[in-house]
């Protein structure tokens, strides 16, 4: 048995950053402003690996996405938050609950599957809060994990069954057990580098029973082999101190993958679907076996069974149609999917109600009260795997774009104009099945080609919804063509009516796919996989799935063509090959060797310089043999030589896509296994950015270019945005080195925000409803500031660090950290004229950092005690088109100064409103006259306020006080009434309207409609609005008037009872002889 230590594994870990080169100061930075947006969609969700339900409140549970990480819901799915999206993996093998600690929660990572898009994961995670923090607790070399057990009768007990590798061999396969909840492991059952445990499970009724089931497996880009001899049933009585291999009955020879489950109602008996041979069914613990029929599902995607809890002959089979059997595995017949997804991974049934029960499948998360007669799909996962991305140059906002894995081609929205944000019913399909590359011609935003497996391409038109099919073929006396499953399709840069599509050869269309042309021979090396050995041998072909889910070997995965020059066309292999073009495919040059990378790697994408076309880029992807390094490289010679530029990122992380900025050729982006890097230097140095970004694989980059949008496809996460990267192109040292910096600021576009809901954030669609992020209305300002400024506290706490022993302060000093005000900055807006019209203020801080003026005037209305305008959140309408300026200020301790010089931009409106105001001055003009008036109405209710609250205090004290003379109660009653006259005017007649009378509109109601609808809309002023606000404002000096008689009158009673001895008033200070 071996034996694995978790602080070994810890301290080997910490080693990890050592010996790196001296940071760069961009390095050093904190960037964490620059942050990314998810746009989801979650129309479609994505693949479930696992469940599992709190024992004790079913209500809560945990649902495993197989690449977009764990999720928890407390309120039975109504909502679902991520909870491991920090940790070092994405995909997600297995979760299980400790039934004896419900906050304990186990995660395996990497996926319990074998496909060909299948995640590797990082080791076991262990959380003791419920999800709310993890910690890794061994395991790391597993990369896939398949079940985990606890002992019910003693948590610090774990099983686990690590499934290994499925690209390579060794690895930690086998079967794990833990006696001291994780910090040390035993190795229990070893078969051999080949072969791992994909399933564990513990007889219920005494856990030192236990079933394992081995699986012999291995996956390459060429192939899959899903079975062998070593695949097998083993049982141990004694906790795993010994197995055996079951037999009596089961099937011997070449064996595929095993699902295994112990009937809860009677757990003597066990079920197993065996890949390649059948169901089998044993009623004695495993000491005999009847194979009851032929149903077995795929070891690559399925294989597994879940035992009622109800009826000990009612078993269900995951499979591309859920099966069920009530006869012990006799007959099979479907589950029944009406209005579900397929392809089924994961279920719970409810141990209270056989009706009910939960499946997890390729589409998600969906829930069924009826035995699967109809289903509730849970619509706010966002957790599609997208294979690639394409944007168009739509306007105002643009479109994304991209295939999905078995959630079809989808477009939506990067933003809209909805409050709500993004919201499902924003996306459409633009072609069925499995989907993969789209491009989008760039001046036609309604012209989009998507495709599915194998190159089933369509021309979509977005206005009529039809989808023409384009794929192109080849005659019947011509060699068959080998069709990657993601096959490489792009438009060329110099003609949009011009496309290329790659199979083993590649196509050419010069009409939009009505036609095409071949333009090459076949590309690739031609190398027959069936001779190509695995796990030490070449396998038969009647090997157990040989070649099952694998694209046929030999065919073109990258494709593009130079930007700079027509016909400059470069093709990367699945065998390793890059071949080039400089005629539009009358000739090639084939390199197939690069410096440093294993030789037949996969070229995952090709990029042309857009500034040099001698510069090229490519990424390899040598991951499906077990090698996980990053290998980017740069040509600068069209292909004839390669350069390393990928040294500087993590050594485990594969790289899948590329992108060059069009405007700084230094600028680079890769997306990687883990996450997105970016380099300025060409390659030298690489810095991820994450701010926004889970732990996931980036598949694809995409560059919005008017826009200076990075966009993401990432693979079980959706889409994200990083609105307006261009500070990443500005980010010199010496910017690092200043006090503060604003970087240059991308034109602000300003619109009113439609509420086709209503108000409220889901308006009445519950909370359920999924809504993604839209970008922000304004103009957005990146800023740097070095650090900031210490606290009178921060700086004594500093020094006492250096003090032995350390020197009380002194009275004076704490009084003045006490009294200190807390530091703070403003943002100061101001027009071409330098006039300002908005300030905002923020808390200080460090690093770079983004906020967004929201393009409307400053309010001046009343500031009340709480420091905030009071009216419509401090502002107005929008300001006119035209240039303006924003400067930092930094306050501290009341002392403000400048930290940054003026930085201009321009402000535009979006002017969708066909009534918008031909003249944005006009307009600014009339809502400054209703924020006038606003400021002046706001300003006497308070006076109204303060007097009427003087007339009660003066009545208290006229009636409480001896020696006060009660006549002047009289003088406070005619004055209340004058006041209560002014209110009617001001604020309504309440004596009339609470008993259902008709009533004239209030000033305030007057002009609050009025500024609501002037300030919401772009729309010049209605008569209406016009004759109201005269209205408001011919009234306005008339109650100036009466208040300030009222005042007068006011003060006089009050000196007058004072003189009489009445106690003071709140405000007033005591005379002093």
């Amino acid at each position: 048995m071996k034996h694995i230590t978790l602080s070994l594994i810890l301290a080997a870990g910490s080693l990890a950053s050592f010996g790196q080169d001296e940071s760069t100061p961009l390095e050093k930075a904190n960037i964490s402003g620059l942050s990314f947006r998810s746009i989801g969609p979650a129309m479609t969700s994505g693949r479930i690996a696992d469940l599992a339900i709190n024992p004790n409140n079913p209500d809560e549970y945990y649902v495993a996405a197989a690449s977009g990480g764990v999720w928890k819901t407390s309120n039975h799915g109504i909502t679902y938050r991520p909870i491991f999206d920090g940790q070092g993996s994405y995909s997600i093998g297995c979760i299980t609950i400790d039934p004896n600690n419900s906050d304990v929660v186990w995660v395996g990572t990497g996926e319990n599957n074998n496909q060909r898009s299948v995640a590797y994961g990082d080791g076991l995670y262990k959380s003791e809060d419920g999800g709310r923090s993890w910690n890794k607790v061994g395991l790391e070399n597993s990369e896939h994990i398949g079940m985990i057990a606890v002992d019910p009768r003693n948590s610090d007990v774990v099983y686990v069954a690590a499934y290994g590798p499925v690209w390579s061999a060794g690895g930690d396969r086998g079967l794990y057990k833990t006696k001291d909840g994780g910090e040390t492991w035993t190795k229990i059952l070893e078969i051999s580098e080949h072969t791992g445990v994909n399933e564990v499970h513990l007889d219920p009724r005494n856990p030192d029973v236990i079933y394992a089931t081995a699986h012999q497996r291995r996956r390459h880009v060429w192939t899959y082999i899903s079975g062998g001899p070593e695949s097998a049933i083993y049982k141990s009585t004694n906790g795993g101190a010994d197995f055996e291999k079951l037999g009596g009955g089961l099937p011997s020879g070449d064996v595929g993958r095993i699902g295994m489950d112990i009937s809860p109602v009677d757990p003597d008996v066990l079920y197993a679907c065996i890949e390649g041979h059948g169901f089998y069914r044993s009623s004695n613990r495993g000491a005999s076996w009847n194979k009851m029929s032929g149903h077995a599902t795929s070891g690559n995607y399925y294989v597994e069974i879940f035992a009622s809890p109800h009826d000990v002959n009612t078993v269900y089979s995951m499979d591309t149609y859920a099966q069920y059997t009530t006869d012990g595995g006799a007959t099979f017949k479907a589950v029944g999917e009406p209005g579900k997804h397929v392809d089924n991974h994961a279920m719970w049934i409810d141990p209270n109600n056989a009706s009910h029960f939960l499946m997890g499948c390729d589409g998600g998360l969906y829930e069924t009260w009826d035995n699967a007669s109809t289903w509730h799909f849970k619509p706010n996962l966002p957790i599609t795997q997208f294979y690639r991305v394409a944007v168009d140059y739509n306007t105002p906002f643009y479109n994304v774009y991209g295939g999905t894995q078995d959630n079809f081609s989808l477009g939506g929205p990067s933003q809209t104009i909805n409050q709500r944000g993004i919201v499902n019913s924003d996306w459409f399909v633009t072609n069925t099945g499995d989907g993969f590359e789209s491009q989008v011609d760039p001046y036609d935003p309604n012209t989009i080609y998507a495709q599915a497996q194998y190159g089933w391409l369509v021309r979509f038109d977005k206005v009529s919804g039809e989808a023409l099919p384009i794929k192109p073929d080849v005659g019947p006396d011509e060699e068959p063509l080998r069709w990657n499953w993601d096959a490489p399709l792009i438009i060329s840069p110099h003609d949009n009516h011009t496309l290329y599509f790659a199979a083993n050869r590649i196509f050419k269309s010069t009409n939009r796919g009505n036609s095409w042309e071949l333009i090459s021979p076949d590309l690739t090396q031609q190398i027959d996989r069936n001779t190509l050995p695995v796990m030490g041998k070449v396998w038969s072909v009647d090997a157990i799935a040989k070649n099952q889910s694998t694209t046929i070997y030999g065919n073109i995965v990258a494709l593009s063509e130079s930007p700079v020059t027509p016909g400059l066309i470069y093709a990367g292999t699945d065998d390793g090959l890059i071949q080039v073009t400089d005629n539009d495919g009358q000739n090639w040059t084939r390199y197939n060797t690069f410096p440093g990378v294993p030789a037949n790697t996969y070229v995952n994408d090709i990029k042309p310089s857009l500034h040099n076309d001698q510069v090229v880029y490519a990424a390899f992807n040598n991951h499906k043999n077990g090698d996980f390094k990053p290998y980017v490289y740069r040509s600068s010679d069209r292909g004839k030589t390669w350069t390393n530029i990928g040294a500087g990122l993590p050594k485990r992380g594969s790289v899948y896509s590329i992108a060059e900025d069009h405007e700084n050729p230094n600028l680079l982006f890769v997306g990687t296994e883990f996450g997105i890097y970016f380099t300025r230097d060409g390659g030298q140095h690489w810095i991820q950015l994450k701010a926004g970004l889970p732990t996931v694989a980036i598949r694809d980059i995409e560059i919005q270019r008017t826009e200076n949008d990075l966009v993401l496809a990432s693979f079980g996460r959706g889409f994200y945005i990083l609105d307006d990267y261009t500070p990443l192109r500005h980010m010199e040292d010496d910017v690092f080195e200043s006090d503060a910096h604003i970087f240059p600021i991308t034109d602000g576009l300003v619109y009113n925000l439609a509420t086709p809901l209503g108000y409220g954030a889901p308006g009445f669609m519950g909370a359920s409803y999924y809504m993604a992020e839209n970008a922000p209305v304004g103009a957005t300002f990146t800023y740097f500031i070095k650090e900031a400024a210490p606290t009178l506290k921060g700086k004594r706490v500093e020094a006492e660090k250096e003090m032995d022993p350390i020197q009380y302060p002194s009275a004076e000093a704490l009084r003045a950290e006490d009294r200190e005000q807390g530091n703070f900055l403003t943002f100061i807006i101001s027009d071409e004229n330098g006039t300002e019209i908005r300030r905002i203020n923020t808390a200080d801080g460090s690093g770079v950092k983004r906020l967004t003026w929201d393009g409307r005037v400053q309010s001046k209305s009343y500031i009340s005690q709480r420091g905030a305008p009071i009216t419509n959140n401090g502002s107005t309408g929008f300001a006119p088109e035209g240039t303006y300026s924003v400067q930092i200020y930094r306050t501290v301790n009341g002392t403000t100064t400048a930290l940054s010089e003026p930085a201009t931009f321009e402000l535009k409106h979006l002017n969708n409103n066909p009534s918008a105001a031909e003249d944005q001055a006009e307009l600014a003009a009339f809502q400054a006259l209703v924020d006038k008036a606003n400021r002046d109405l706001t300003a006497l209710d308070n006076e109204l306020d303060r007097q009427a609250e003087l007339v009660k205090q003066l009545e208290a004290a006229v009636r409480n006080t001896p020696g006060v003379s009660l006549e002047l109660l009289a003088q406070l009653r005619q004055i209340d009434n004058q006041l209560a006259d002014v209110r009617i005017e001001m604020n309504g007649d309440q004596s009339l309207s609470s008993r259902e009378f008709e009533t004239l509109s209030s000033l305030n109601d007057r002009l609050g409609i009025t500024a609501w609808g002037s300030y919401s809309s772009t729309s010049a002023p209605t008569g209406t609005q016009m004759r109201e606000l005269d209205i408001v404002r011919s009234a306005i000096a008339g109650i100036v008037t009466t208040l300030n008689q009222t005042g007068d009158q006011l003060l006089i009673i009050k000196e007058e009872a004072y003189a009489q001895g009445a106690p003071y008033l709140e405000g007033d200070l005591p005379e002093v002889e």
